[in-house]
């Protein structure tokens, strides 16, 4: 357990902010259940008190992309329908099964793999079968969906697995009018259909598709359950439309590790790519690219101290970046407001990644594990830290 005051930096979860955030979306979701996108230690949010909070919110179930952090959120005392979709060859599968992980599958080889775990394990393994609509990132192939679907009915006849859902992915659903939207959501009904042909498709299965974009901008995508991500940490999945009243939890803060006057012409950092224009005090904030500030945030990308906006001033390093105080009576100990809700004039996590070309899932999820995660607004039970 770390001291948050011996700490140099600290990203503060407000918990609050994220069961409010999933109310929101469930009210927006029009009755489908909610699936909570967990993935990445929660967005980086820290996996255990953030799971907890979402499923406070209001989420029936919770997802993740790897086997082992659903088998940390149980190991963590979750009870909850856990779903992990991004499984590789000699995966700890007999303890996913043992444990009551859902499980994901797109060919027949991993099919196959899963139902030899539940034969050893004597549990039947629950199934979203997954076909690509048009992302070709995962999921079956609609020209191979017919086979996966008839190897999964001769393994539920055998007993081995059980046929929970049918699911797929949109890759534009963030961008308004993108033709591709249609068109998957054509090609996932092709799907149902074929399944529901096949016998695969009854009413006991989850048909899903919807992501955080599309739970608020696509009503036609949300079928029987809806998975938002980056929507329940507050960070719009449609910047351009707004922020739909989602609030932003988690505030990455720092505090000056040294403050030191220089003279006028002094280069700052690598490269000295910053050079001072008078006499000045210089800060220097304890945080650096091993800690996910990007490298390129290098004289981009603001931060709030003493008041005020102020750049960054010179190369970010691995460990620490340099701001300009000027004549400002800031000291060692001040605290840095990287980015935030904006509600005290700091940056938001959108500032930073519209300033640096990227997207708020890279922002948050690139902070590092020196980065202590501070839980407020915490209910009986969760835990305050990761």
């Amino acid at each position: 357990m770390y001291s948050s005051v011996a700490t140099p930096a600290e990203a503060r979860v407000d918990l609050a902010a994220i069961r409010h955030n999933v109310a929101l979306l469930k009210e927006r979701a029009g009755g489908a259940e909610l699936m909570g996108a967990v993935k990445a230690d929660a967005y980086g949010h820290g996996l255990l008190p953030t799971s907890e909070a979402v499923l406070e919110g209001g989420a029936g179930r919770l997802g993740t992309a790897f086997v082992r952090e659903a088998l940390e959120l149980r190991a963590g005392g979750v009870t909850a329908p856990i779903l992990a979709w991004l499984i590789t060859p000699g995966e700890p599968l007999d303890e996913a099964l043992t444990a009551g992980i859902e499980l994901s599958a797109a060919d027949v080889r991993l099919l196959d793999e899963i139902a030899d775990a539940a034969r050893r394990t004597g549990r039947t393994a629950r199934m979203h079968l997954e076909a690509d609509t048009g992302m070709s990132r995962g999921g079956s192939p609609l020209a191979a969906w017919p086979e996966l679907l008839a190897r999964a009915l001769e393994l539920r006849a055998e007993g081995v697995i059980e046929i929970a859902g049918l699911w797929s992915h949109l890759a534009c659903a963030d961008i308004p009018g993108h033709p591709s939207v249609g068109q998957q959501i054509e090609a996932y009904e092709a799907a149902l259909k074929l399944a529901d042909q096949a016998g695969a498709a009854g009413s006991e299965v989850i048909r899903h598709i919807a992501n955080s974009a599309a739970i608020v901008t696509l009503p036609e995508a949300r079928y029987d359950l809806v998975r938002p991500g980056i929507a329940m940490y507050g960070l719009s999945p449609v910047p351009e439309l707004g922020d739909f009243g989602l609030r932003q939890a988690m505030t990455l803060v720092a505090r000056i590790a040294l403050a030191k006057r220089v003279t006028q012409g002094s280069g700052v950092s690598y490269g000295h790519l910053y050079t001072t224009e008078h006499e000045t005090t210089l800060g220097l904030v304890p945080l650096g690219y091993a800690d996910g500030v990007l490298r390129h945030a290098t004289g981009r990308a603001e931060v709030l101290a003493g008041g005020r906006r102020r750049r960054i001033a010179g190369r970010v390093c691995m460990d620490q970046f340099m701001i300009d105080m000027g004549d400002d009576p800031l000291s060692a100990g001040d605290e840095v407001v990287l980015f935030g809700p904006g509600d005290g004039g700091e940056p938001t996590a959108q500032e930073w990644a519209d300033t640096l070309g990227t997207i708020t899932h890279e922002i948050v999820t690139r902070i590092g594990s020196r980065v202590p995660r501070v839980h407020r607004n915490v209910t009986k039970g969760t835990s305050r830290r990761r």
